[in-house]
């Protein structure tokens, strides 16, 4: 009775390499984990991927194959005094008689903080553990590196399309009783995005909600489910990929591409406004001076988005991100930028030359403030030939700004060259 009170997930969890699905460049034939267990060498790791792909299972698997003490810890549950057991309870089988590694498991090892991982540190050097952690976020971000460079990371991925109808005609079969049409079965596929604990509790919430003993199809599966459940974790790693690729693919001017990221975003519950803000820093960073309308139209948008909000605000997002797409591009304005940060970082504060000073005082005015300015509007072409904008005492001007020959921005070439022409006039004069 306990067997049949089980989520269905739990009770078709593998035993064995045979019976795992999905991740096959790590357990297929001649892959790295499949030799671990044949030739009884195991190492210090951690699985890294998106939730319900087997992390834990795995870890399972490989910890029954070897004649070891295993020890299993959630770091969603778990605190100080758990782990100080655990080593302590390691410490122990290493002064047994038997020759039997201590194998300890930690589920979710990021949820550790810095402090709790280093309490591994000294038993893993001294090999009184072997480590195994599952972690859904980056290990170079979340793992200690003293603790991560005494470990192998794999990188475990989303179940294929073949892999999830593997599984669920595994699980059909086991159940017995329901059947799907093809239709039906495919949307639980594509509803589950590569997660196999979720095409499982998927298939459990359709067996529990159906009264129907017949065939159920697409249409009753599409009532049963809930509406949104991408993978989307906002803040977490799968965030940041995708904001990623929403930038990337509008600075390599794919519309279309960048459109697929913005909506997977929205999808998966992005805050619209955040994306927007996202946007507008795209305007200046990829688009800059060769459009100088970018900046408007993602602004344009964000107040549309302001007064219309979801979804109706969406399409002038959207708008944006289109724009921003097929649109000249340059990185000139960011390129000065980072430059003149670094100039100023490595030179000191000169001093304003004193004609370019302002002189509000009599005193400042006696003492010369402003008295050799020359004012632009009155010469002709609204410029002064030569005149002297640097402080004085730097000889080598710096050049911060160089513009590209992408839209508007050929057009500040040809203004900038005239402007020098005018200087070389006026110095053969």
């Amino acid at each position: 009775m306990l067997f049949d009170t089980l989520p269905l997930a739990e009770r078709l969890r593998p035993r064995n390499l045979d019976e795992y699905i999905g991740q096959q460049h790590l357990v297929g034939e001649g892959q790295v984990l499949r030799r671990m267990i044949t030739t009884g060498k195991l190492v210090s790791m951690i699985f890294w991927g998106p939730p319900g792909i087997g992390k834990t299972t795995l870890a399972n698997i490989i910890m029954s194959s070897f004649d070891c003490y295993s020890i299993k810890l959630s770091a969603v549950f778990s605190g100080v005094k758990d782990i100080k057991d655990a080593l302590e309870q390691a410490e122990q089988n290493a002064l047994g008689l038997f020759d039997k590694p201590t194998v300890l498991f930690v589920d979710e090892i990021h949820r550790f903080n810095k402090a709790q991982q280093d309490a591994f540190l000294h038993h893993l050097e001294e090999g009184k553990i072997i480590l195994i952690g599952a972690t859904t976020e980056n290990p170079s971000f979340e793992i200690n590196n003293a603790l991560l460079s005494r470990m192998q990371v794999y990188v475990l991925e989303n179940l294929s399309n073949s892999d999830l109808q593997l599984l669920l005609a595994k699980a059909l079969n086991s159940i017995g009783k329901l059947k799907l049409t093809s239709e039906a079965g495919q949307l639980l596929i594509d509803l589950s995005d590569g997660d196999a604990r979720r095409l499982l509790n998927l298939l459990e919430l359709v067996i529990n909600s159906s009264t129907d003993s017949s065939e159920i199809d697409a249409a009753t599966i599409a009532q049963i489910v809930p509406k949104n459940i991408q993978r989307f974790d906002k803040g977490g790693e799968e965030f940041y990929n995708q904001i990623s690729a929403l930038h990337k693919s509008v600075r390599g001017s794919n519309p279309d591409a960048a459109l697929y990221w913005f909506g997977r975003m929205l999808a998966g519950g992005a805050d619209p406004l955040y994306l927007g803000r996202r946007l507008l820093r795209m305007a200046w960073e990829d688009v800059g001076l060769a459009d100088i309308n970018a900046a408007t139209v993602v602004n344009n948008a964000l107040q549309t988005y302001e007064r219309l909000g979801s979804p109706e605000g969406e399409l002038a997002l959207a708008g944006a991100v289109t724009y921003l797409s097929v649109t000249n591009k340059s990185n000139s304005l960011e390129l000065a930028y980072n430059h003149l940060k670094d100039y100023i970082g490595k030179n000191g504060s000169a001093p304003v030359p004193i004609h370019l000073r302002n002189a509000p005082t009599k005193l400042m005015a006696e003492l010369g403030y402003g008295k050799e300015y020359k004012y632009a509007h009155d010469y002709p072409n609204h410029y002064v030939p030569n005149e002297q904008y640097f402080p004085d005492d730097l000889m080598n001007k710096p050049k911060f700004y160089q513009p590209s020959n992408q839209g508007f921005e050929q057009r500040i070439i040809e203004r900038l060259d005239y402007l020098r022409k005018l200087d070389q006039e006026s110095m053969a004069d």
